[in-house]
């Protein structure tokens, strides 16, 4: 077993050393490059009760290890992702010993192959800031293993360790649980003073977050801003659908799921039925396996446990779907594919079954080789969702932004008009549309798109610029200084633009 188990942590590291290439793309630069505490171990542990990033979320543990790595390479990006292909290493070795509790050697290592090589996992190890998901991953499967072997403190500190990660580690209690409710008969459960232990510590690191987090509560993907239940749920149930088939069939990946890529939709739809009854048909497969296939019914609740928080189900959340965020849910399909193997070494032709097995796991990892590229910089990252998905106002959005920068207004404002014509939701396109034209003179054409920007979310912080910008052009001095106050004492890092712009 062991050396299945090296087999296992070498496919996954062997698969990501082309990362090893690639720089900081998209949010790394905010979250890694131009984060202090991510640069120095120190300041890391100096920043233990600050927020993750720009004031949300509350991440320490990913913070630090950011900080580690700078220490020992100097700020390379290099050296950062092999470490990501490290963690998923050990994370996939770590998914093993878990099903190996209930399937035999060769479908627990099976299960763990399909886990190294899933396409979904490209966005989760090849961008560096999906770390946090490795983190929380690798804490949450580390105290079921710790727990199952009695060793109660160390399943609570990788149970911290996952929270500390990422604020999805919150469920690894339930996790626990479930692992109990799972466990072989004839098994003592786990001691109700552990539970007690655990459910203190998720307790205080929620009082922590909600203390250092909090403003991630308000930070919504642009879709469910201010959208009834009903109307929220109409765009999560096909998120559910569309995540259910990137976990079966890997085929169309994408960098981004907002409107169109995941067609906006406001009432009930045929994709919103299946997303429902996929959702529905999680939770009973894993409850109805419990007896004959406990690996899958270990997996199914864990990947719904998994997805829950980003799901926008219950409440809204920052993303409508994101490939990181199925991180943890390929546990579902590997189990399967797992305990199938085992099945049918059981009743056909070893040489024929892992024949057929090693034809599936080539595929996957072909297919993950060939997306990889898409994450090498951030030029490959726009023009890989620009040809793949023109349909993403988000790519059209990211494309009017670089034009601007490259000084071409011209064809930065006919982009930002298609990225609005695509989906007109977004106040921080309909910001940074208006902030464009007011540049080029075109006050007329900044009002409208400043006001429905604040329209959509009074505190957008750019639209606010805009509003400051036309007051000062028309001689309203006093509202400009009100814009201002309003803005700082909001944005109080805003003050040196203000101070540039020329603030009353």
């Amino acid at each position: 077993m062991k050396r299945m188990l090296a087999l296992v942590f070498a496919a996954a590291v062997v698969l990501y050393v082309p990362t090893v290439g690639y720089g900081f793309v998209q949010d790394d630069r905010a979250m890694i490059v131009a984060n202090p505490a991510a640069r120095d171990v120190g300041a890391a542990l100096r920043a233990f009760d600050e927020p993750y990033w720009s004031g949300s979320y509350y991440r320490p543990a990913t913070v630090l290890s950011f900080a580690v790595d700078w220490t020992l390479s100097g700020g390379r990006a290099g050296w950062m992702h092999l470490v990501n292909a490290l963690w998923h290493g050990l994370v996939s070795v770590l998914v093993v010993l878990v099903l190996a509790r209930w399937l035999p050697p060769a479908g627990a290592v099976a299960a763990g192959l399909v886990f190294v090589v899933h396409p979904v996992h490209v966005e989760g190890v090849a961008n560096l800031v999906s770390r946090n998901e490795l983190l929380a991953a690798a804490g949450m499967l580390a105290a079921v293993l710790a727990a199952r072997r009695r060793w109660w403190v160390g399943a609570v500190a990788c149970a911290l360790l996952a929270m500390l990660s990422k604020e999805l580690g919150v469920v690894t209690g339930v996790v626990l649980l479930l692992d109990d409710w799972l466990r072989p008969s004839g098994e003592d459960p786990y001691p109700p003073m552990f539970y007690a232990t655990l459910a203190a510590v998720t307790v205080g690191f929620l009082a922590a977050w909600l203390r250092i987090g909090y403003s991630a509560l308000t930070d919504v993907a642009a879709p469910f801003i201010g959208a009834t239940p009903g109307r929220r749920l109409a765009m999560a149930f096909p998120a559910v659908l569309r995540g259910a088939e990137l976990l079966v069939w890997p085929v169309s990946l994408s960098v981004d799921y907002n409107p169109q890529v995941i067609p906006y939709r406001t009432g009930f739809s045929a994709a919103a039925g299946l997303g429902a009854v996929v959702a529905l048909g999680i939770a009973a497969l894993g409850v109805g396996a419990r007896r004959r296939a406990p690996a899958v019914s270990f997996s199914a609740l864990l990947a719904a446990l998994a997805y829950l928080p980003t799901s926008n189900l219950l409440f809204a959340s920052g993303i409508v779907l994101a490939e990181r965020n199925l991180y943890l849910p390929v546990l579902l399909p590997a189990a399967i594919f797992g305990a199938g193997v085992a099945w049918a070494l059981q009743r056909r032709e070893r040489s024929r079954v892992l024949l057929a097995a090693a034809v599936l796991l080539a595929a996957l990892a072909a297919r993950s080789l060939v997306r990889l590229p898409a994450w090498a910089d951030n030029r490959s990252f726009l023009l890989t969702l620009l040809s793949e998905h023109p349909e993403s106002y988000r790519g059209q959005q990211s494309a009017a932004a670089v034009l601007a920068g490259m000084g071409k207004p011209t064809e930065a404002r006919a982009v930002y008009a298609r990225a609005d014509s695509l989906f007109g939701g977004d106040p921080h396109l309909k910001a940074g549309y208006a902030f464009l034209l007011i540049g080029q003179g075109d006050t007329a054409g900044a009002a409208p798109l400043a006001r429905a920007a604040r329209r959509i979310m009074s505190r957008e912080r750019v639209a606010l610029r805009v509003e400051y910008l036309l007051a000062g052009a028309r001689g309203e001095r006093a509202r400009a200084a009100a814009l201002a106050d309003t803005a700082l004492r909001w944005f109080p890092l805003e003050r040196e633009w203000y101070a540039g712009a020329g603030r009353p």
